[in-house]
């Protein structure tokens, strides 16, 4: 078998997984903010799970990179699947138990899984050489799709099921991530042979030890300039969309209505992923990150002047960020692997992805505090407002950016 068929096979396997695991994630996240309020008795510790999963993310991006390095591309996704999906576990048994602080402990676990779909990603990227990793990348971030539309809209599903076992509605939920990313893992552990790494091209297998350290790469201003554009994507989208849930039902939205808006943000977030990684090899990186922090303003005001009732306008917003969140995210993840060698990757995957998840872990916590505090349109205006680090990181780094 050629290795050009080898590597569609891995990728298809990757999309799958990836599509598997996003779809217990994604379902799992809808109800967070409603779980987190149920469990601790008020909206101030609503923000705590999602700051916990990312947190979580976090440091799963950093172990599973080493361990990748290590034993390979295949077993680190494997095992982040499984600690996410004993996480899920976690977090079902938590709810029956009505107990918050295993739940927190719980939502942390499951941020492997989060991290294993993101460094799928990479793992594709690296099969193949500079030109074609945007597309790449785009390919695999699209296999999210199948979380975005099937997983929040199996929240009423799983709760009416939950229900028929006289087990409360919200734990229910918890069974669609146990049963989606143990699917993922083993579909990965059978299917991703032989190991993606082993197929990189030759200036990308010396992964071993890396040729600059972190601050030396960081210290490059298109690095710098697409690390902060990651960050401030991911910082913005979690703001808004962490709340959001919790926002529309304290108006009376139900949960059929949080889960189809969740199901579009979740759409705009990878249904165009593969566009993406094709408008950023044929415009350039750069032009499709700015377009992206672009929507992604804009939306976040879009969903700040939304009215209490105003469902579709929260549709639109929500939607519209998603997308704004994956040409950044496509584009910027791109531009992280220009002109670096394999060892370079290595180092900076793992830690630019702990860096996002950190970030995005503050303001998932954040996120709560403002809402408490003011209000859910101020948590819109607020994440606008944070475009302007990113765009003034690609400023100071504009001549670089233009030699990309």
């Amino acid at each position: 078998m050629s290795a050009a068929v080898t590597r569609r096979r891995l990728q298809t396997s990757l999309v799958l997984g990836v599509g598997l695991g996003s779809t217990g994630y994604i379902a799992a996240i809808t109800i967070a903010t409603i779980v987190a309020k149920e469990l601790s008795g008020g909206s101030s510790f609503a923000g705590l799970p999602g700051a916990t999963i990312v947190l979580g993310s976090a440091a799963a991006s950093q172990l599973l990179s080493g361990f990748m390095v290590r034993y390979g591309r295949r077993a680190g996704l494997v095992l982040g699947y499984g600690i996410g999906a004993a996480g899920a576990l976690g977090a079902g048994v938590a709810v029956v138990l009505s107990s918050f602080p295993l739940f927190i402990v719980a939502t942390a676990a499951m941020g492997f899984a989060n991290a294993a779909n993101q460094l799928s990603r990479y793992t594709a990227a690296d099969m193949y050489p500079e030109t074609g990793r945007a597309s790449a990348i785009g390919l695999v971030v699209w296999g999210s799709t199948l979380g975005s539309i099937v997983g929040p809209n199996l929240v009423t599903l799983s709760g009416n099921i939950a229900e028929g076992f006289n087990l409360p509605r919200l734990a229910g939920v918890y069974g669609v991530p146990v049963l989606f990313v143990t699917a993922a893992a083993l579909l990965t552990l059978f299917t991703l042979r032989p190991d993606p790494a082993t197929l990189a091209p030759a200036p990308a297998r010396a992964i071993k030890r890396a040729s600059a350290s972190l601050g030396e790469m960081l210290a490059r201003p298109r690095i710098l300039a697409a690390a902060v554009a990651l960050i401030a994507g991911q910082v913005v989208m979690v703001l808004v969309m962490t709340m959001t849930p919790l926002h529309m039902t304290e108006h009376n939205h139900g949960l059929d209505a949080v889960g189809l808006v969740i199901s579009g943000h979740t759409f705009g977030m990878f249904a165009f992923s593969p566009i993406s990684g094709r408008l950023a090899g044929r415009f350039g990186t750069p032009i499709i990150i700015a377009a992206g922090l672009a929507l992604s303003a804009f939306s976040s005001v879009l969903a700040a002047v939304a009215p209490p009732d105003g469902g579709t306008i929260l549709f639109v917003a929500l939607f519209l960020l998603g997308v704004g969140w994956n040409l950044g995210f496509v584009a910027g993840s791109a531009l992280l692997t220009e002109g670096l060698d394999g060892a370079e990757r290595t180092t900076l995957q793992g830690a630019t992805d702990a860096m996002i998840w950190s970030s995005a872990a503050a303001a998932a916590l954040g996120s709560g505090i403002v809402v408490a505090v003011a209000s859910y349109t101020a948590l819109g205006l607020l994440g606008a407002a944070l475009i302007a680090l990113p765009v003034a990181a690609m400023l100071r780094g504009r001549a670089a950016l233009r030699r990309s």
